[in-house]
């Protein structure tokens, strides 16, 4: 896979230690529901497309070029399906990395699928019901796009409140949290 050129850069600076990037993933269906896969260089799995959002690169649009570049195929996205981290990974020259992958849901809008760059072995459209096999972290990206109903998925821990030290259990938000007191909007300047 090639290196973005910033990526090059931050390396030259931070050697082999733990970069935080941000990728963006398409899930792209056809007219058929099928979806468009690609077969990496680097592992030989199939994947969806996708890569990492070059500086000042809005995620959509990103997603939308990554996908043209490795497949040929031009999408339109839709809808934004998932927020997620990846495990931290360390390759094979020792560069550390851990991702956080925004996710969206595309339609076909034109293009042909083919081998677009050296980033694919293969490129082609899947039935949802004869999938190749695919990584975890694909599959549940795939399957939250497909069940996406407009608003993104993604994880939260959990907030924990630290009791106050003279009160037990849980400190109550502050009141400009408060669910009977709606949001102040910030005025602007008039023309």
């Amino acid at each position: 896979m090639p290196t973005p050129p910033f990526v090059a850069e931050l390396r030259s600076l931070v050697g082999h230690r733990l970069l935080w990037l941000s990728t963006a993933t398409a899930v792209v269906l056809d007219n058929e529901g099928q979806v468009l896969l690609g077969r990496r260089t680097d592992t030989g799995g199939w994947a969806l497309p996708g890569g990492i959002i070059d500086p000042a690169e809005q995620p959509a649009d990103a997603a939308v070029r990554e996908c043209f570049e490795e497949t040929g195929v031009v999408a339109v996205p839709e809808a934004l399906t998932s927020v997620t981290v990846s495990q931290r990974k360390t390759y094979a020259n020792d560069d550390q990395v851990q991702y956080l992958e925004l996710t969206f849901r595309c339609r076909a809008a034109g293009g042909a699928a083919c081998v677009n760059d050296e980033e694919s072995l293969e490129v082609g459209w899947h039935a949802l019901d004869a999938l190749p096999e695919l990584d975890e972290g694909e599959l549940s990206l795939l399957t939250q796009a497909l069940q996406s109903n407009g608003g993104a998925a993604f994880s939260f821990a959990g907030l924990l409140l630290s009791p106050a030290p003279s009160a037990p259990g849980p400190r109550p938000a502050p009141s400009h949290l408060s669910a009977a007191t709606p949001p102040r909007r910030p005025s602007l300047p008039a023309r």
